[in-house]
């Protein structure tokens, strides 16, 4: 079971053991981690689980889709070199100890 960690604007973290194949956005979702909004359920539709992945697994993530990279285009907190939706990236075993920021704003 592969585990994730997010981290908070002010610093603080909670990680979340999750089933693999849970995408960042729904893990975040269902465990009520904050600042993970998901409107539009995970379809790339809306950028409302917008996070900037820490170093270190960069290797193990899916290349990111022409949709995902035009919704984050759109993010509300401004795109970044390691931003990803979190509703496009499914945890996985070689992405255990995975560490996500999650942005000040995401509407």
């Amino acid at each position: 079971m592969p585990s994730i960690t997010y981290i908070q604007p002010d610093g603080s973290s909670r990680t979340l053991d999750v089933p693999a194949g849970t995408s960042i956005m729904q893990a975040a979702v269902s465990n009520d981690v904050a600042g993970i909004v998901g409107e539009c359920g995970g379809s790339a539709m809306c950028a409302t689980c917008h996070v900037h992945v820490e170093p270190g697994h960069d290797a193990a993530l899916p290349p990111i889709s022409e949709n995902e990279a035009e919704m984050l285009d759109f993010a509300a907190s401004g795109r970044q070199e390691n931003s990803r939706l979190g509703c496009q990236v499914l945890l996985t075993e070689e992405l255990d100890g995975l560490a996500v920021r999650v942005p000040d704003t995401q509407v």
